[in-house]
């Protein structure tokens, strides 16, 4: 078994188990680079992985009871529209145009977990501890589902679960807790991965037995990575993958893109 597999799955479960997001976005480069995959058999590969690994990983925060149903079937629904049609895309799409939206997808990820957290004083701040659950009648569904499309739609055009999208949203539009938008993200992630994987799966070549073994690995890291969350400051942990996603996306852009 190959040390790069091991320790990519790790990252890749341990992220998905702390932050709810994040797992397409070390996936597809380790296959890419580390595993020497084929670029859109890496994006189909990386949906695969994830929406297994996500789908383990919200079902132990479903259990502990931080998952959204009713969110996660609208946002869900749509996304898994936006998803397909965006594989679908993605299949006919140049290489070097999906690398390139990748790593400026990484880059805005890696401003999000950069960004200073603002002051709990905003309309905006009152408004999500007045809804803490996200069970309030005024939800605006329509903005929710326009939001699960186009970040289905980056999903299966780049194989990123959006995951890192999806948890500011359910915060700030649907007024869950920091612990429901992480458990909810994951049901929703693993739905749309699954969309995605299906618009690649009859397009491209899939190496089935190394998707097995890596998703293995990452379903251990997400277990890991759920216990960690508890453990260590989020805020440290948010700054160390922004600092990681900077680089990675660096990388792609000069190997990939800027010298191809």
């Amino acid at each position: 078994m190959s040390i790069s597999i091991i320790i990519a799955g790790l990252i890749t479960g341990m992220l998905l188990g702390v932050f709810g997001s994040g797992g397409s976005i070390i996936t597809m480069p380790a296959l890419l680079y580390l595993l020497d995959v084929e670029p859109k058999t890496a994006i189909a590969m990386s949906l695969g992985i994830v929406a297994v690994t996500a789908t383990i990983t919200a079902m132990q925060h479903w259990r502990h009871g931080n998952v959204n149903l009713r969110i996660t079937a609208i946002f869900g629904l749509f996304g898994v529209i936006g998803t397909y049609f965006g594989a679908l895309v993605g299949v006919v799409t140049p290489v070097v145009i999906q690398l390139s939206v990748f790593a400026l997808v990484m880059y805005a990820a890696a401003w999000k977990m950069l960004k200073p957290r603002p002051q709990r004083k905003s309309v905006g701040a009152a408004a999500v501890e007045e809804c803490p659950d996200g069970n309030c009648d005024d939800l605006d569904y329509g903005h929710i589902a326009v939001h699960g499309i186009a970040v289905g739609v980056l999903t299966g055009i780049v194989g990123v679960g959006g995951g890192f999208l999806i948890v500011p949203a359910l915060v700030l539009l649907s007024g869950l807790s920091m612990k429901k938008a992480v458990g909810t993200s994951l049901s929703i992630v693993a739905l749309k991965s699954f969309a995605g994987f299906a618009g690649y799966a009859g397009a491209v070549v899939i190496d089935y037995p190394m998707m097995a073994v890596f998703t293995a690995i990452a379903v251990v890291g997400s277990v890991v990575g759920s216990q960690l969350g508890h453990r260590v400051p989020a805020d440290l942990l948010k700054r160390g993958f922004g600092g990681f996603l900077l680089l990675v996306a660096s990388y792609i852009l000069f190997k990939s893109v800027l010298f191809n």
